[in-house]
C-alpha cells in the first residue's frame, strides 16, 4: 500500500497569500445551491423515512436497506449542519442558525454546543499543545508510555477499529451528544437541552407512528451508519502518514490547514453523501467557503496538487496508527513500541 504523497512543509508569506487568494472568490453562500441541497438532502431523508413506514409493514428486507440509505443521508445532512455553524451556507447568521437548529435535530446534535466545539477544533487543530476539544484522542510515544496502566488500556480501546467504529458512534450521539460539557458556556449548555427537547418529540411522534420496537431498530441502523462514517471522515481527515502535527511554538495555521488535513479523493456517489468534506484541506484553510463550492476551489489552482491526498484503499492504513511519535515527527502504530523496546 503506497503512502499519502508528502507535502513540502512552507511558511513562506508569499505562498500564504497564494493560498489565501485561491480561496477568495469561492467564499460567498449561494441561496440556489443551499435551497437544492436543503430539498435533495433533508427532503430525501424525509422521504427514506416516509418509505420505512410502509417497507417495514411488508418486510424488514425492504426496510433496513431504507435505513442504511437514510444513514448516507444523514451524513450529508451533518455536512449542512456543519456549514451553518460555519456561518457558511446561507447568507444571514438567522437564517444559518435556524437551519442548522434543524438539522441538528436530525442527526441528534445540539447546534450552538456543537458549533462551539468545532471552532476551537479549527483553531487548535494539529497542535500538540492543545488537544481535547472536538478532536480524536491522540498521544505521543512519550505521553503513552508514561501513562498509567489504566490510561494506556483505555487509549487502546478507544483507538480500537471496532469501538471507534461500532460502539463510538452510539455513544457520541446517544450519550455524549445529550449531556452538556462543563468548558462551555451558559447558552452552549441551554442549546443541549433545548435540541434534547426537540430529538424527544420527535422520538415521541416517530415511535408511535411506527411503533416502538420497529422505530428503535430502523432509528438504531440510521445514527450507527450515519454516526460511524461521520466518525471515520473524521478519523481519517487528520489521521493519516505523512499528517502535521507540531508544538505551540512551532504550529503554523496554513500548515496546519493544508498538511494536516487530508484531501480524501472519494468516488463521485461517496463524495456526493459526504458533501464534499474530503476536501477537508480547503475547509480547514477557509471555513467560510461552503460545501457545495470546495470542490470547484480545490480544481480552480495548481496549488492544491501539493497537498496529501488520500484514496480508499490508502486510507486503511491510517486505522494502525495510533501514536504521534515527536523523535521522527510522525504517526505510528502501537509496533512502534516493540521497535523502540527491542533498541534499548
Amino acid at each position: 500500500m503506497s503512502a499519502a504523497p508528502q507535502f513540502i512543509h512552507q511558511s513562506n508569506p508569499r505562498s500564504i497569500n497564494a493560498w489565501k487568494s485561491a480561496v477568495a472568490d469561492f467564499q460567498q453562500s449561494c441561496v440556489r445551491r443551499a435551497s437544492w441541497q436543503i430539498i435533495n438532502s433533508v427532503g430525501a431523508f424525509a422521504l427514506a423515512w416516509g418509505l420505512m413506514y410502509f417497507a417495514v409493514q411488508l418486510s424488514w428486507w425492504l426496510a433496513v436497506p431504507l435505513a442504511v440509505l437514510a444513514g448516507g443521508l444523514m451524513i450529508r445532512i451533518f455536512i449542512i449542519f456543519h456549514d451553518c455553524g460555519h456561518g457558511s451556507f446561507l447568507r444571514s447568521k438567522r437564517a444559518n442558525s435556524i437551519c442548522g437548529f434543524i438539522c441538528g435535530v436530525l442527526t441528534f446534535t445540539p447546534y450552538h454546543r456543537w458549533t462551539w466545539e468545532h471552532a476551537r477544533h479549527h483553531a487548535r487543530s494539529s497542535n500538540l499543545d492543545h488537544r481535547g476539544i472536538g478532536d480524536i484522542w491522540t498521544l505521543t510515544v512519550e505521553e503513552y508510555l508514561a501513562a498509567p496502566r489504566w490510561q494506556r488500556l483505555g487509549y487502546r480501546l478507544v483507538r480500537n477499529p471496532v469501538f471507534l467504529l461500532g460502539f463510538g458512534p452510539i455513544f457520541l450521539m446517544l450519550i455524549k451528544e445529550r449531556l452538556p460539557g462543563a468548558r462551555g458556556t451558559a447558552r452552549e449548555r441551554r442549546s443541549v437541552w433545548w435540541m434534547n427537547a426537540a430529538v424527544l418529540a420527535v422520538v415521541l411522534g416517530l415511535g408511535s407512528l411506527f411503533g416502538w420496537v420497529n422505530y428503535l431498530i430502523l432509528q438504531l441502523i440510521v445514527l450507527w451508519v450515519g454516526g460511524a462514517v461521520g466518525v471515520w471522515l473524521f478519523y481519517v481527515q487528520h489521521q493519516f502518514e505523512g499528517a502535521y502535527w507540531a508544538r505551540a511554538e512551532g504550529w503554523n495555521y496554513t500548515d496546519a490547514a493544508l498538511e494536516g488535513s487530508s484531501y480524501y479523493r472519494l468516488p463521485r456517489v461517496l463524495q456526493w453523501f459526504t458533501g464534499n468534506i474530503g476536501f477537508h484541506h480547503i475547509h480547514h484553510l477557509c471555513p467560510r467557503v461552503p460545501n457545495y463550492n470546495l470542490q470547484r476551489c480545490h480544481e480552480s489552482s495548481e496549488l492544491f496538487r501539493q497537498v496529501p491526498e488520500l484514496t480508499l484503499r490508502a486510507s486503511a492504513r491510517s486505522l494502525s496508527l495510533r501514536l504521534w511519535d515527536e523523535a521522527s515527527g510522525r504517526l505510528v502504530g502501537f509496533r512502534h513500541l516493540r521497535a523502540l523496546k527491542a533498541s534499548v
